[in-house]
């Protein structure tokens, strides 16, 4: 009888034990609950929240005070939900990010603030981040980035005319490479063919430009309210010389004090605030150093050996010191056939032109000597460097920097639209306390 008692017990017990698991683990499966499908994927409610706290750990770091939670949760859903739409391109277009072209690029954002790889990974667990995360992070971002250049890049075009236009108009304004620190807020108009709501957000982005006036940080208002891709940034910007400047903002940027708010600026698409966080420099002259150079190269291939064609390069190197003619051995004997059928000759070369290898022998090499035999990624090379000067480069940069930031004008405004496209086009359905974020329940809920 005890031991049909104990038996049974330990049933129980079991029993007991199986449910508390299976209660357990119901519990854990409820903590990470889908809270959107978007297209062919879902996103999670573990991502959701740890995308809320890096960008909460990064906002209390600056300062930057914080929107009610429910806002905040909307708007970085939001995020996910355009990341994830542009993510699922680049896997279709086969698109990969190799973990060495990443770690490169983990180095370079840690060089740029200073920091050794292991300082950044300390800051990033200072904001709540971990670097595994992190990693994951910027990977994502360089996968969207590179699908916004190819599905918005191809939209843009910009022409000569008006790369000359817009000089005129920069030295009628008497512009300068002034830079300045930006940040942005942008209210949109829901449906720009009412009048009735384009009222609505001028009047949305007057009361938030009393509001930064009488005090409210710039940056909290854009996590709160801008409309903009940056806005969890802060609406941030970064660094931008006048000619790179919006041209919406470009005529007022340069009349702002530091800290002070733009009056509320409007086009087709709504209205806008900006504000100059810092500044810096102004017009300078800029030179560069360029060289008139010559060169043979002897190419190793599948008929010639390594060793072989550094054999050459020497021969060839002994005839010019008993006297050979340079250009004459170019022809002859140089594997490079736009050069060698001119003698040799490169041009003036310019910083930054020549593989690292060969900028670095022209760099050494003394105006008139043979320098060499050295070798490159292309193979063994002499060089001859004619001449230096020091060029002034000024208006070169100048229409550079013209075309860049006419460009960048474009695709941030093809951007923009392209989002709204995308987002529009997909199969978007929000889940749990999310679903009267639906269409659906939007309209069962005009309120």
């Amino acid at each position: 009888m005890k031991a049909t008692v104990r038996h049974g017990l330990t049933i129980l017990l079991t029993l007991a034990m199986v449910v508390l698991s299976v209660t357990a683990q119901a519990e854990r499966k409820l903590l990470d609950r889908v809270v959107a499908i978007v297209d062919d994927e879902v996103i999670l409610q573990s991502e959701l929240d740890a995308r809320i706290n890096t960008i909460v750990g990064r906002l209390s770091a600056q300062g930057t005070g914080l929107p009610p939670r429910e806002l905040l949760e909307q708007r970085v859903l939001d995020q996910l939900i355009q990341e994830s739409l542009q993510l699922q391109m680049a896997d279709q277009m086969g698109m990969r990010i190799s973990d060495n072209e990443l770690n490169e690029t983990l180095a370079n954002i840690a060089r740029s603030n200073g920091m050794t790889l292991a300082e950044f990974e300390g800051q990033l667990a200072e904001e709540g981040v971990t670097y595994q995360q992190a990693r994951e992070q910027i990977r994502n971002e360089m996968l969207t980035s590179r699908v916004q250049q190819r599905r918005v890049g191809n939209r843009v075009r910009v022409t000569d005319r008006e790369v000359e236009n817009y000089l005129q108009a920069q030295q009628a304004n008497g512009s300068t490479d002034a830079e300045y620190r930006l940040a942005y807020i942008f209210i949109e108009v829901d449906d720009p063919a009412s009048e009735a709501s384009v009222d609505e957000a001028r009047e949305t982005a007057q009361a938030l430009r009393q509001q930064i006036a009488n005090g409210r940080d710039f940056r909290e208002v854009a996590v709160a309210e801008s409309d903009a891709s940056n806005a969890l940034e802060g609406g941030d910007m970064g660094w931008r010389s006048e000619s790179q400047l919006p041209s919406l903002v470009a005529p007022v940027v340069p009349d702002l004090e530091v800290g002070e708010p733009s009056q509320v600026l409007e086009n087709n698409s709504g209205f806008h605030l900006v504000m100059v966080m810092d500044k810096r420099g102004g017009e300078q002259q800029q030179f560069i150093q360029q060289h008139r150079v010559r060169h043979i190269l002897v190419r190793p291939s599948e008929a010639v050996t390594d060793v072989q064609a550094e054999q050459r390069i020497r021969e060839i190197y002994q005839q010019l010191q008993d006297g050979a003619d340079f250009a004459d051995l170019a022809r002859e004997r140089s594997d490079d056939p736009v050069s060698g059928s001119d003698g040799g000759n490169l041009g003036w070369v310019s910083p930054g032109q020549m593989v690292p290898a060969f900028e670095e022998a022209m760099n050494q090499a003394q105006v008139g000597e043979y320098f060499g035999p050295f070798r490159s990624q292309f193979g063994w090379h002499i060089l001859q460097v004619e001449e230096r000067r020091r060029q002034d480069v000024t208006e070169q940069n100048r229409e550079s920097q013209a075309r860049q930031a006419i460009y960048m004008r474009k695709f941030e405004l093809e951007l923009q639209n392209w989002l709204r496209e995308i987002r529009d086009e997909a199969f978007v359905e929000f889940k749990g306390e999310y679903a009267d974020m639906n269409p659906e329940s939007e309209e069962a809920n005009p309120s």
